[in-house]
């Protein structure tokens, strides 16, 4: 009796422990990076990452321009997949900042500007090129004024050209508001983890937390005129006079073959209530917030609507029909069987081994894997898991994802062909075949951008090494596993069907109007579901804006994949009713023809609200990017629909007795 009694008192004397522990500590937890703390003097180097305009999306390098470099040359920041991927190219910078000390700098005059670099300049600043540079992980924001509205941006202009001025104007002072927020260490210990690995701050390091961390990071650009005679004699990080901003057009830095151009910059430090953990919400809030709810929510109410009447409707037809099929006996079902007309006149062909049976098990293959990818990154990202801090990192644990799903891929691809087959000959065929179908498409569509972004210099061309560590993952996790989960398949139990297939295939009567015409019809419906939310990816895909409403984005996953599963089982129905038994490839285009409307209302995002993109090159890659994603929703939401109609089909016909 006395060991449990001391045990319980252990069991006691743990519970109060954690709860002093936990109500001692305020501690708080960002996914994507750690805090920093500052003291009073404390350098800080930004960074500066890619060029990048909405005009061209063709990303350069920032030191392409004749802008200062770093006192110790320029170094690359680490780079992770989903950086590389997405043209990223982080570098330090010259622009040095010293905590909570506001002062005017000067960095350096450029040699006289050669005619190169003049032509560069000018058709980076008609173009609308930004710079995008980076504090303590946090982007340079400015805001503008158009029309009484306050508008924000990240990044500022590398020039401009007035109007009614044929003269081009270099953005060369930069006035920069940085927000601190004094932090006082206390009894706790913050654990995050991001870019600087996993930070711990305890008791011991409770002196050193003491300090400011950066909350935010603002800029107001501005051209201004410099003598160079006067600013030769300054050298870097050399204190100068504060000019105002901004400047009138003859104080301002023309950008002209032969001028000497200087640079310089503000720093001011203003105290902000903003703690470190709120500092994104700046940049994560959506304009037009209501319409973006309002839409969202009648979409899916609508959708919900129509897509539980369908549902109710057929539930109740089948009902009948199965109910009334089961009343009659032996005798009287035979007789049916021979007067009756519809889907159960195609019992001895429902299941008979469609066309181009290995491509349908490829696709569903891939479709699996590339649901499974979206579905687990969404709900990841959903609960906070996917910071915009840690840039690349979404598209960097997708690629992973996509990796190590290769084995459900091939197991699903290979125990359908077993069942399609009846025995598991060939399974290595399609195995490798689900390994290279998808990833085949994307890798030759992107070899094709990667040669026109190559061809223009870009940071956006994909360097020939990341090539070789693509390939290498592609061939050395991928296919590996995809063959793993193909040999699984075959040591799975096939799915039986439920009734026998004639040998003889059954004549389909002809039909009023072409199957296709139905199935184009259907993939309506689910576009309805994600065509909003379609906007808004696009545009933080191609108008560089932050998209962070993950919740919304898996509210309308989970809609889209329930309406992919009743589209394709209602059409399916249908085609049963009218005797026809080649329901397979049916069944999977009927969900998957959303992809046909995704592209096309690409295609019109691209000609109504990219207007401003020029040149056929920027097009190309719209069109490119678009594809890849057109193909990709295809393959997941066909087989969803597939594979809903295929256990329907099997339930439907499991509970019809014929001999």
């Amino acid at each position: 009796m006395a060991l449990p009694s001391i045990s319980r008192r252990k069991q006691y004397a743990a519970v109060m422990y954690l709860t002093l522990l936990f109500q001692a500590c305020n501690g708080f937890y960002l996914p994507g990076s750690y805090m920093h703390t500052y003291s009073t003097g404390d350098e800080i180097y930004a960074k500066v990452n890619s060029l990048t305009s909405i005009e061209t999306e063709l990303p350069f390098s920032y030191y392409s321009l004749p802008y200062c470099k770093p006192q110790g040359g320029v170094k690359k920041s680490a780079e992770n997949l989903g950086e590389l991927l997405m043209g990223d190219q982080i570098d330090n910078s010259p622009y040095r900042f010293r905590m909570n000390v506001n002062e005017s700098v000067y960095l350096c005059t450029t040699l006289p500007l050669s005619g190169h670099e003049v032509t560069l300049l000018k058709q980076r600043t008609n173009d609308l090129y930004q710079v995008n540079m980076i504090l303590d992980n946090l982007p340079a924001m400015r805001y503008t004024d158009q029309r009484g509205v306050k508008i924000q941006w990240t990044g500022f202009p590398i020039g401009y050209t007035p109007a009614n001025s044929n003269d081009d104007y270099i953005i060369n002072h930069l006035k920069f508001r940085v927000l601190i927020h004094e932090y006082e260490g206390a009894s706790v210990e913050v654990i995050g983890t991001g870019e600087g690995g996993m930070g711990v701050i305890s008791r011991a390091d409770e002196k050193k937390t003491s300090g400011y961390e950066i909350v935010g990071f603002e800029v107001v650009p501005c051209s201004v005129k410099y003598d160079p005679e006067k600013m030769a004699k300054l050298h870097i990080y050399d204190n100068f006079t504060t000019v105002s901003c901004p400047q009138e057009l003859d104080n301002s830095q023309v950008i002209r073959e032969r001028e000497k151009v200087s640079f310089t910059y503000e720093v001011e430090f203003v105290k902000s209530n903003t703690r470190w953990p709120s500092r994104w919400d700046a940049y994560l809030k959506m304009e037009g917030a209501r319409v973006h709810w309002f839409s969202i929510l009648n979409s899916l109410v609508v959708i919900l609507f129509l897509a539980g009447i369908v549902f109710v409707i057929f539930l109740r037809t089948v009902r009948r029909d199965l109910t009334r099929y089961d009343e009659l006996d032996k005798e009287s079902q035979a007789q049916m069987n021979e007067e009756l007309s519809g889907w159960k006149l195609v019992v001895g062909d429902v299941f008979r081994e469609p066309n181009h049976s290995k491509l349908l098990c490829v696709m569903v293959g891939d479709g699996v894997q590339i649901t499974g990818m979206a579905v687990v990154s969404i709900v990841f990202a959903a609960l906070g898991f996917m910071s915009p801090a840690s840039r690349g990192m979404l598209l960097t644990g997708m690629i992973i994802l996509y990796l190590f799903l290769g084995i459900a891929a091939g197991y699903v691809g290979v125990r359908m062909w077993r069942t399609i087959k009846g025995h598991s000959d060939g399974w290595s065929s399609v195995s490798w075949s689900i390994a290279c179908f998808f990833p085949g498409i994307v890798f030759v569509i992107l070899t094709v951008l990667n040669s026109i972004l190559w061809g223009s210099s870009s940071t956006g061309a994909i360097p020939i090494s990341l090539y070789f560590i693509l390939l290498s993952l592609w061939f050395c996790i991928s296919v590996p596993l995809t063959i793993l989960g193909g040999f699984l398949g075959t040591r799975a139990e096939p799915i039986q069907y439920p009734v026998r297939t004639n040998q003889i295939p059954r004549e389909i009567p002809a039909r009023k109007y072409p199957s296709w015409l139905l199935i184009l019809g259907a993939g309506t419906l689910p576009f309805g579901t994600l065509f909003i939310e379609l906007f808004f990816i696009l545009s933080s895909i191609w108008l560089g804006r932050f998209y962070y409403v993950f919740g919304f984005l898996l509210i309308v996953l989970i809609l889209l994949v329930i309406v992919c599963a009743e589209v394709s089982v209602v059409l399916t129905y249908m085609h049963l009713c009218v005797e026809d038994w080649m329901w397979w490839w049916k069944a999977f285009y009927a969900s998957g023809s959303v992809s046909l409307y995704v592209f096309l209302y690409s295609i019109n995002y691209l000609v109504f609200e990219l207007q401003s993109l020029s040149g056929p090159v920027s097009a190309i890659l719209y069109l490119g990017y678009s594809l890849i994603i057109a193909v990709a929703i295809m393959l997941s939401t066909g087989t969803i629909g597939f594979l809903v109609s295929f256990y329907f089909v099997h339930f439907l016909f499991s509970s019809v007795k014929i001999d």
